[in-house]
């Protein structure tokens, strides 16, 4: 059965006669909008990144669940109720269909949006940077659902790299472990997220969106389950150099651990204490790269409808 006959989607009008001619899609998670940026900047950021979308020849879905419901794509009245939204919750894979039982209001995170793609036969997403594993998990082993959901939901995932606040060497260990390909584009370096690059290589290198697409496309032929991740970097105007940017990491992340701050808690916290270490400069960072990879998303996704 459809996924919106079912009663589990609320796929938006648009969204769901572009799903049923076959015209590129691009996913759009919205934790980003709850819990990454202030209103109205995330009002701003949310509504330039579908115009970005749809100016590239495809449509964005923005993927949240509103007073229990999922919902592939947002009305602008939905999208601005979002953004003004205090309290949502943060929904990944545990917790989606609590909020959803319950009616609540989520974001929903990487892994979560990833699910909601996948049954609404949406197969690109963008994103900010994914969550991975925390520095100092060897002990905390917090260690993010977004990397097993890359390991076993089949969505290409168009990120900045991975958080810079996280352990961006082990995160690619284990996403190496999980059989989930990492593929810098028009880079052999792994991005930091606010940075152009890190200390890590990537394994593999695709330089044009159709060259992702074709790789999708042979590892469907072979039955290879499971997302990629696109490494794509932030604009070289908009980056902040690794050194500057791991001083305020490390004096952000010490002020974690005197507050106490633990689990899902942590990200949304480092994130802001950063905007006010960085005198607002990791917004606009972040700003430019989630619109960055919501671009080049959409290519990809025109890529493999072509």
């Amino acid at each position: 059965m459809n996924p919106a006959q079912d009663g589990t989607l609320d796929i938006e009008a648009d969204v769901a006669a572009a799903l049923a001619e076959r015209r590129p899609v691009v996913a759009l998670e919205s934790t980003i909008i709850t819990h990454g940026m202030p209103f109205p900047q995330n009002a701003a950021m949310a509504a330039n990144v579908e115009a970005i979308i749809r100016a590239e020849g495809a449509v964005p879905a923005t993927i949240a669940v509103l007073d229990g419901r999922l919902k592939i794509g947002l009305s602008t009245a939905e999208r601005e109720q979002l953004a003004r939204t205090q309290g949502a919750m943060k929904a990944s894979r545990a917790d989606l269909a609590f909020a959803m039982a319950e009616g609540k209001t989520a974001g929903t995170t990487v892994a979560a949006t990833m699910i909601a793609a996948h049954r609404a036969g949406i197969s690109v997403f963008a994103t900010g940077g994914i969550g991975g594993v925390h520095r100092g998990a060897e002990s905390s082993f917090d260690i993010s659902a977004d990397l097993d959901e890359l390991a076993q939901t089949p969505v290409i995932v168009v990120s900045a790299g991975a958080k810079a606040i996280l352990d961006l060497g082990k995160t690619l260990e284990v996403l190496e472990t999980k059989g989930v390909p990492v593929v810098g584009y028009q880079t052999s370096g792994f991005p930091a997220f606010w940075s152009r690059v890190s200390e890590f290589k990537v394994p593999l290198r695709c330089d044009t969106p159709e060259a992702v697409a074709r790789f999708q496309k042979a590892r469907e032929a072979l039955g290879i389950s499971g997302g990629m991740l696109i490494a794509n970097p932030v604009p070289q105007d908009s980056e902040i150099a690794r050194d500057q940017m791991e001083t305020v990491i490390s004096l952000a992340m010490s002020d974690a651990d005197a507050n106490g701050v633990r689990g899902k808690a942590v990200t949304p916290f480092l994130l802001q204490r950063i905007f006010e270490l960085t005198e607002g400069a990791s917004l606009k960072s972040n700003i430019a790269l989630v619109e960055n990879n919501a671009r080049l998303a959409a290519r990809i996704a025109t890529a493999l409808t072509a």
